[in-house]
């Protein structure tokens, strides 16, 4: 058996970045971007006011109070077309251009109005409440890069950019092949060995929420010539996970039937609690994923290999940040050679601090118990017995 670190590189050293296709704008939220974006335009394109005033010349008050003649209005799309000599001033709102000759704003709560006399109370600073042309970038600035996520932000500020297309990375394939003789969809009858799948449906809910598109190719009955036809369906994708059969049992086919595709097996046993027996090799150029059939194991399985892969596939580029802690909720025996996943509430002391309590029953057949969750507990193999209040590392269950 291989750890969970190298299963993990294992999976991810052979994947590559899946090729890209061109958005509207609009239509991108959410995909990664495939290469650097650059501005089409400076923003703001001329200096602007920052502030509702007026328009001044910082010279011309200096000294206060000092009496200007307002010459005009300058607002947002609509620029005064004069110019601001001596003396003089200009009715400013907020995001307007600055008039030629003017340096600086006064707001209007340090002025007075007497019909177009405006009297100065308070002497500016020479570029005051100006932002300056190009403050927020200039054209040709590289803003956005490749591998990075587009979330509300990054389209805003392509939008800002005047770049209404973005080049962005495909949605990868994965084909899902579920397999048994025990299996029913559900709604469809069941027999009373029978037990209706649902691995399937979860791990197609996760790699939509991560950017891949799903592909669920069905149940195959346990029989060679029904796995290789669902596998033979999935030629094209970018990734292929067989859900059950993943062992050695008399019954587990799958290694059996992929093998007469050509299956170049990497690894299939992991030292880890849910999901040793998991499998990784090639169908030729396809990476595929042998996830085992109880449905805690499948979906942790996914989180921990399915969507790193499929951002490996995305070509998504996040950065590394420490792995979240907790306190422990209550006791726990020294561990075995596998590390352990446990599933755990997640609350918070008095002083705000996490604290994870694994549940008593951590059977990997029960999905309830996955669903109430809020987290996991990263339990390293041979852990020594562990008391409540020590700090463990979590992995939280909030996104999933």
């Amino acid at each position: 058996m291989i750890s969970v670190a190298e299963a993990r590189a294992r999976i991810l050293a052979g994947l590559e970045p899946v090729g890209a296709e061109t958005l509207a704008l609009s239509e991108a939220a959410g995909r990664v971007l495939a290469s650097a974006v650059m501005a089409r335009r400076t923003q703001p394109p001329v200096p602007v006011s920052a502030m509702d005033g007026y328009a001044v010349r910082a010279a011309d008050a200096a000294e206060v109070p000092a009496v200007l003649s307002q010459v005009g209005t300058s607002q947002a799309g609509r620029a005064h077309d004069g110019q601001v000599g001596p003396g003089q001033c200009v009715r400013i709102f907020t995001g307007a251009p600055l008039p030629v000759g003017a340096d600086s704003i006064v707001i209007q709560e340090d002025t007075s109005a007497d019909g177009r006399k405006i009297t100065i109370r308070e002497a500016p600073r020479q570029g005051q409440f100006v932002r300056r042309a190009g403050l927020d970038f200039r054209a040709g600035d590289v803003l956005l890069r490749g591998g990075m996520r587009l979330g509300p932000a990054q389209i805003g500020l392509a939008a800002a950019m005047d770049v209404p297309w973005l080049e962005v990375r495909r949605r990868p394939r994965v084909a899902l092949i579920s397999t048994g003789d025990e299996l029913v969809r559900p709604g469809e009858p069941a027999g009373p060995a029978q037990i209706v799948s649902s691995n399937a449906l979860a791990l197609a809910a996760m790699i939509r929420a991560v950017g891949g598109e799903p592909l669920d190719l069905g149940i195959a009955r346990d029989e060679r010539a029904a796995i290789l036809a669902l596998v033979d369906a999935a030629a094209g994708c970018d990734l292929l996970v067989t859900l059950g059969g993943a062992s050695v049992g008399e019954h587990d086919l799958v290694q059996k039937a992929l093998s007469e595709r050509g299956l170049a097996l990497d690894f299939w046993k992991i030292a880890m609690r849910p999901g040793k027996p998991l499998m990784f090799g090639r169908l030729g150029a396809m990476p595929m994923l042998g996830f085992p059939g109880n449905p805690v194991s499948s979906i942790v399985c996914g989180l921990l290999f399915l969507k790193p892969a499929i951002a490996a596939l995305l070509g998504l580029k996040e950065p590394a940040r420490p792995a979240p802690r907790a306190r422990l909720g209550r006791d726990l025996p020294e561990n075995d050679g596998r590390e352990d996943y446990l599933r755990a509430s997640l609350t918070h002391d008095e002083a705000g601090v996490a604290v994870a309590t694994p549940f008593n029953r951590q059977d990997s057949s029960n999905l309830s118990k996955l669903a109430e969750a809020r987290c996991l507990v990263i339990r390293p193999p041979r852990a020594p017995a562990a008391k409540a209040g020590e700090i463990v590392t979590i992995l939280p269950l909030d996104d999933f």
